[in-house]
């Protein structure tokens, strides 16, 4: 696997998609880190860019450098422990897409393994049913041909590289996936084809329930 580069893009720079005196909804692009890496090459992210025109701004959750999609911040300390509570008590809707490799052979399904870090080859993670913490998915087949399949996910607990990880255990990784699957799979796309295109939440100021909704062609990224 050739050695890894960090090269986040720069266009759009940020791409705010709501904005209250709470809260933001932010499209995060794919290849951009969400809070700055440890080292100096790593420090440009979602939070540093945001920080920089709102100081004030707080992470809540995350998303994978290599994962597109919706991603909430707060504006202020109360917003971020509220909504750090609905993610906690699991009272967020997601709902990711992906495009894997092969066909499907079943169009709805379940991946209930449990995952771990993986230490000697950290960040990669890895079920182990001794340590690993519970993790579930659903999933549901899209439309596909017999060298990929979009999928609907939707992960019911939030550890690290659960989507990826489950699929893989599948024998059908996300295509563009440097960490996980086959050789054929890595090549398969320019990018990770993995993005969060729903999120809904309560509004943890007014009670008022938030949905947002961004779809995704993965036409344009995909080799297969």
């Amino acid at each position: 696997m050739p050695m890894f580069v960090y090269n986040p893009p720069i266009s759009p720079w940020l791409e705010i998609l709501y904005r209250d005196n709470d809260l933001l909804v932010i499209n995060k692009p794919a290849g951009l880190l969400t809070v700055p890496g440890k080292a100096l090459e790593h420090k440009d992210s979602l939070e540093l860019r945001v920080r920089r025109a709102l100081p004030e701004a707080r992470i809540v959750h995350r998303l994978d450098m290599a994962t597109s999609g919706i991603i909430i911040m707060a504006l202020n300390k109360y917003t971020q422990g509220e909504l750090g509570k609905q993610f906690e008590h699991r009272k967020i809707g997601k709902r990711y897409r992906a495009r894997i490799h092969g066909a499907l052979e079943n169009a709805t399904g379940s991946v209930d393994l449990p995952l771990r870090c993986d230490w000697p080859n950290r960040p990669k993670q890895m079920v182990c049913h001794e340590e690993g913490r519970a993790s579930l998915t659903h999933y549901e087949t899209v439309r596909g041909t017999a060298a990929w399949t979009d999928v609907v996910l939707r992960p019911i607990t939030g550890r690290s590289h659960q989507l990826r990880v489950h699929m893989n255990s599948l024998g059908h990784p996300i295509l563009g996936d440097r960490l996980y699957g086959t050789e054929a799979s890595r090549k398969g796309a320019t990018r990770l084809l993995l993005h969060a295109e729903y999120l809904a939440f309560t509004h943890p100021r007014t009670g008022e329930a938030m949905e947002f909704e961004l779809p995704i062609d993965f036409a344009a990224d995909c080799l297969l």
